[in-house]
This record gives structure tokens, C-alpha cells and sequence, in this order.
């Protein structure tokens, strides 16, 4: 039994797995971290591993004061991933991309996959049915997108999200909701169009926090899963064992 954790840059999300199933899945933020993960050990003692993947400033050392009841994995670089890396800048790949590519690999083989993570940024991340991973692109996520119009600007509001009505704004509220929203389900929808024109026997796959929230907008099929980086996860680190 292990527990995953996805420390992101807004929240940390993690998943205890037996196998490939998950048992539970907990949220919380940053400054809850110890006390949550001391619970999580309390309550599932069979738990052997923390398999950790971040992209945020929370020391290592957080971590490590749980050394003395279970081993501690921090995926980096030097991890054995399933893929081969083609990106120019291999080392400055962030890591819970690598993640997201090794699941895609492991999960669905022999195809071309792209990659959305939709959180605090948007990411993509392509590996082909060779499994070479070959790049993709970063771009500010929904509520990034929200807090730009209003930091950046002298009058326009900052905004909860909301899903517009109609893509033609009648007021101000209603041009920023259709701007954002609208305007982020047309770039993912180009970018899916673009790949899909270069590749064929192609799967896409969308998570992240507001996975669930884009995939009723989006026209094309895809495979929505919130979870896909916890999964990915526990994937690469059985992966790890196996191949070591």
C-alpha cells in the first residue's frame, strides 16, 4: 500500500492505493501537510511508501520526518521513466509532467497520446506511440486567467469562476466568464485539432482540478480523469520496482 502525493502549486492532493485502486483521496493546503499526512499513516498503517511529486517550495524535510515508519520517494529526474525524453531542456522539465507522460505510456500503450493537466497553469505534454516524449506547451489555467484581468487592469473585477450562458457577454461580469472560459476551451480545442491533423490513432486525456469543469465544453472525445497524476504516480512507482 502507498501513498501518493501531488504537491501542486496551489494544494496538495494525495491518494492512498492498494494495487491500482484507489482507497481514498484526501485535499488539503500546504500549511496542513504534517498533520495530514500523520493522520493518513494512523489511519491506513498498512501504508509502506510516500511516492511524492512537487512542484512547489515545500521542503523535503517535511517529509522525511515520517523516514522512521515508511520509505520516502521523491520522483526526479534520474527516475526511470518509460518514455524516451526529447525535450531540448531535459532538466528543466517539470517533474509532475514527467509523471503525467509516464502514465499515458504505462496506461495507454502503442498510441499517440496528448496530455491537458488544467490547474493553476494548463499543460501539455505529447508522447508519441513510439514513446518518445516530445514537448508540448504551458499556459495560464482558469482562475490564473481571472486574477490576471483584474491585477493587470484599473476597473475590471476579479471573479469566481462561473460557466457563461452564452459566448456573447450582455455586461461586464458576462464578457469576462465568456473571455475566460470561452477563450481557454478554444485554445485546448486548436491545440487537440493541431496534434490530431499530425497524428493519427490518437488519445487525449484531460485532468487536473478543473478537468471536470472543461470536459463538458469540450466537443472533442476525450478521456477525463481528475485523479490521472495520482494514478501516474503509483504507476511509475511500480514501474521503478519492477525495472530496478
Amino acid at each position: 500500500m502507498i501513498l501518493a502525493i501531488d504537491v501542486g502549486n496551489t494544494r496538495i492532493k494525495t491518494a492512498v492505493f492498494e494495487g491500482d485502486t484507489i482507497l481514498e483521496i484526501f485535499v488539503f493546503f500546504k500549511t496542513e501537510l504534517s498533520k495530514k499526512i500523520k493522520n493518513i499513516l494512523k489511519k491506513y498503517k498498512e501504508v509502506t511508501y510516500l511516492v511524492v511529486s512537487s512542484v512547489s517550495d515545500v521542503e523535503k524535510d517535511v517529509f522525511l520526518e515520517f523516514e522512521n515508519l515508511v520509505g520516502v520517494h521523491f520522483v526526479s529526474h534520474n527516475d526511470l521513466f518509460p518514455f524516451v525524453n526529447r525535450y531540448k531542456t531535459p532538466q528543466t522539465l517539470g517533474v509532475d509532467r514527467m509523471v503525467l507522460a509516464a502514465g499515458a505510456t504505462l496506461q495507454f500503450p502503442n498510441q499517440n497520446r496528448l496530455v491537458i493537466d488544467a490547474g493553476t497553469c494548463i499543460t501539455y505534454d505529447f508522447v508519441d506511440e513510439l514513446n518518445n516524449y516530445q514537448g508540448g506547451a504551458i499556459s495560464p489555467g482558469l482562475l490564473l486567467r481571472y486574477k490576471a484581468l483584474h491585477d493587470f487592469t484599473a476597473k475590471l473585477p476579479l471573479l469566481q469562476l462561473e460557466d457563461p450562458e452564452y459566448f456573447i457577454g450582455k455586461s461586464t461580469s458576462e464578457s469576462l466568464h465568456s473571455g475566460v472560459v470561452n477563450g481557454l476551451v478554444y485554445e485546448i480545442s486548436g491545440f487537440i485539432e493541431e496534434y490530431k491533423a499530425l497524428n493519427s490513432n490518437f488519445i487525449i486525456i484531460l485532468t487536473g482540478g478543473d478537468a471536470v469543469f472543461l470536459a463538458k465544453r469540450l466537443k472533442n472525445t476525450i478521456f477525463a480523469n481528475s485523479n490521472f497524476l495520482l494514478e501516474s504516480l503509483n504507476q511509475i512507482f511500480q514501474y521503478k520496482i519492477e525495472n530496478d
